[in-house]
């Protein structure tokens, strides 16, 4: 199989390429913490905490992070929430009304969302039975004017990884961006794609602080890929798209990676006796074997059964209109406390 010769240029929109970036106040004096009186962004003096402007480049967590995985900074970018950065890369690599982007349901649903609001075609080629993607059909769907297949990993919401060869395949045949997204990667023994960079120019892979290192609420997505990968994508950031609160607030639970690791280990432990307790539940038809924080079970009745846990005041997601999941609710794994609620409310069905 002959490797695909990446341009990158070839595949950034050309008014993108030809942008001028904004450079911020913060872009040109970038030393924070000297003892400077700063006159220079019109900011309030007042000094509360938050009353200067973050930094735009958020280097002290890229710092952390970069260290931490074994990369360059130059490699990283942050944004608000991963559904900012799935969105820049929309902006930088997909002409509105011309491109399409490739996605695998059943998949994460901000992919659709994007789509729609950039006014980008998406071809979907759905995942065979046991959620692997087919790789000769999706390159049945490829044509000159696709630009991203988006590949969830372990997915959303079957749970499971995506095969390594057939993530090889893609990344090696496809002459445009492949993005991992991996928000799940925590909670599987498996080595995340990010060694993989160097290897493969095209390549992006995502990673959140909303599910393992617990910051849902923050906001906080992480973009891996080339330098000029990067580099493109921050023309076109915000130029103060990370607060100084979640800055803070990230870069605090980043340096707490054994109080993280002991919260994942607990998570899937849990998740263990969780899928071993709903093999005893007589309406669970079938558990599938999930790598993430979550099971996706198929039961006999899911609205039936959803609208019986909300009455016992358990909230799970009915999942059971995405393709090949119909009768299937997911389960977010929760404290020991909460698990064992739930199994006996299950129980109690």
């Amino acid at each position: 199989m002959n490797k695909i010769q990446f341009d990158i240029k070839q595949l950034v929109r050309k008014n993108i390429l030809n942008l001028k970036a904004y450079s911020s106040a913060r872009d040109e004096f970038t030393d924070f913490d000297a003892k400077m009186i700063f006159l220079d962004a019109n900011e309030n003096p007042y000094e509360n905490g938050v009353n200067r402007y973050p930094d735009p480049q958020q280097k002290n967590l890229k710092a952390v992070l970069a260290k931490q995985k074994n990369i360059s900074e130059k490699n990283i970018l942050l944004g608000n929430g991963s559904d900012e950065v799935l969105d820049l890369i929309y902006r930088a690599f997909c002409e509105p009304g011309e491109d399409n982007i490739i996605t695998l349901p059943p998949t994460y649903g901000m992919y659709t969302v994007l789509a729609n609001i950039n006014n980008i075609e998406e071809q979907q080629v759905q995942l065979d039975k046991d959620f692997q993607p087919d790789v000769e059909e999706i390159f049945r769907k490829v044509n000159m004017n696709s630009k991203v297949v988006f590949i969830c990993s372990p997915n959303n919401p079957s749970g499971n990884l995506i095969e390594q060869d057939r993530i090889q395949q893609i990344l090696k045949r496809f002459n445009g961006v492949v993005v991992i997204d991996e928000a799940y990667i925590d909670f599987t023994d498996k080595k995340s794609w990010i060694s993989a960079i160097k290897e493969h120019p095209n390549l992006i892979v995502t990673q959140t602080l909303s599910k393992a290192y617990g910051l849902a609420g923050i906001r906080l997505g992480i973009c891996y890929a080339s330098e000029e990968i990067i580099s493109v994508l921050n023309k076109i950031k915000p130029p103060y798209n990370v607060n100084e609160l979640t800055q803070q607030r990230a870069l605090q639970r980043t340096l707490e990676e054994d109080k993280v690791k002991n919260e994942v280990k607990s998570i899937i432990e849990e998740r263990a006796k969780l899928q071993e307790a709903l093999s005893t539940i007589s309406f669970v038809e079938k558990i599938f074997f999930s790598d993430a924080n979550f099971i996706l079970a198929r039961v006999d009745d899911a609205n039936k059964r959803y609208d019986q846990l909300i009455n016992m005041g358990i909230v799970v997601r009915n999942r059971s209109t995405q393709a090949l999941c119909e009768n299937t609710l997911r389960f977010t794994v929760g404290t020991t406390e909460e698990n064992k609620i739930l199994i006996e409310a299950l129980k109690q069905l």
